[in-house]
């Protein structure tokens, strides 16, 4: 990525506490709307629908339906849809469509399969007039403004930030609400915790970035970031998945970068970077509860679990935006 498209990505990344705000003072009407078609319905299971970085918004959105609303969740196959002609019956199902564009046809054609087959469908959507916001029932719109960098930014925490009013909406809890209301001010803080400075111990053409329940989602949309800006290899994965086979490829010029949230996920992740760690590995860490070192960095952001994936990217595209420049020094 040329110097002139990173500037540009980096701006992208210090707009979104002003972003949020925005998406937040616009209101919650669609995702109340939502939230009481899907009450409504009575559906066994939410079927999601996404491409690319919305994808990992949806893996994301797979963990807060499933824990705090214990609503089932689905990942749609969308070539299903689309390249092979014979989509799945969707009785009993709605369908959630994310998009930051709205041009997919593969995930526009999920929306419009489920009303063919009369199932409720909704999109979150940045661009409301796209072909999937008038598809669907109802859309919820992103408001993030044109993403000007290829590498997505602030449509990513957008997204999350109507997921996370989503799940609000459909269980109603004021503490969730007034946690939901801070992101803005969690994302500042997120842009001051100096996460680019990890990008100096990165050596060599690959990266592996791990985390595990709703950080499972921050680790894929982190490795896309740092092959989008820096054209290395990385890969995301679960550190439950990681430690069944993947670990044994492991060597001291592979970095991993371990993504620890205070949770029910940071005691894996503590065993998993003392092993490494134990192998030579250079171990970086981005997380809440960490002491700020060379190699880790403490994003503070006061939220509770579900939430942190917002500001835990924010700080992972800090990661990856100066990586270009230092793979080039």
């Amino acid at each position: 990525m040329s110097p002139g498209l990173n500037s540009i990505f980096l701006e992208e990344i210090r707009s979104q506490p002003e972003v949020l705000a925005r998406r937040l003072e616009s209101g919650w009407a669609e995702v109340e709307e939502v939230a009481a078609r899907i009450r409504r319905q009575r559906p066994a299971a939410l079927l999601l629908a996404a491409r690319g970085s919305s994808d990992h918004a949806a893996t994301y959105a797979k963990y807060l339906f499933e824990i705090r609303n214990r609503l089932p969740v689905a990942l749609a196959a969308p070539s299903a849809f689309t390249l092979y002609g014979s989509p799945p019956r969707l009785e009993g199902l709605a369908v959630l469509a994310i998009s930051q564009s709205g041009a997919s046809p593969d995930v526009a054609a999920v929306v419009e399969e489920a009303r063919r087959q009369s199932r409720p469908a909704f999109a979150i959507v940045n661009e409301r007039a796209s072909r999937l916001g008038r598809a669907a029932d109802v859309v919820v719109p992103m408001g993030a403004g044109r993403e000007r960098s290829v590498p997505a930014s602030k449509t990513y925490t957008a997204s999350l930030l109507c997921l996370a009013m989503l799940s609000w909406a459909l269980d109603p809890d004021p503490d969730f609400r007034a946690a939901i209301e801070s992101l803005p001010c969690a994302a500042a803080a997120a842009l001051e915790s100096d996460a680019g400075r990890l990008a100096e111990a990165v050596e060599g053409r690959r990266l592996a970035a791990i985390g595990r329940g709703y950080h499972l989602a921050t680790a894929q949309e982190v490795a896309l970031k740092v092959t989008e800006t820096s054209y290395l290899l990385a890969e995301a994965r679960s550190v439950a998945d990681f430690m069944h086979g993947p670990i044994a490829a492991v060597d001291p010029e592979l970095p991993v970068l371990l993504l620890e949230a205070a949770g029910p996920a940071r005691a894996d992740m503590r065993r998993l970077g003392r092993r490494l760690e134990e192998q030579g590995v250079c171990v970086l860490r981005i997380g809440d509860r960490l002491r700020p070192e060379a190699r880790s960095v403490r994003v503070r952001t006061g939220l509770p679990e579900a939430l942190t994936p917002i500001p835990f990217a924010v700080a992972g595209q800090l990661f990856g935006e100066p990586l270009p420049y230092v793979k080039t020094t």
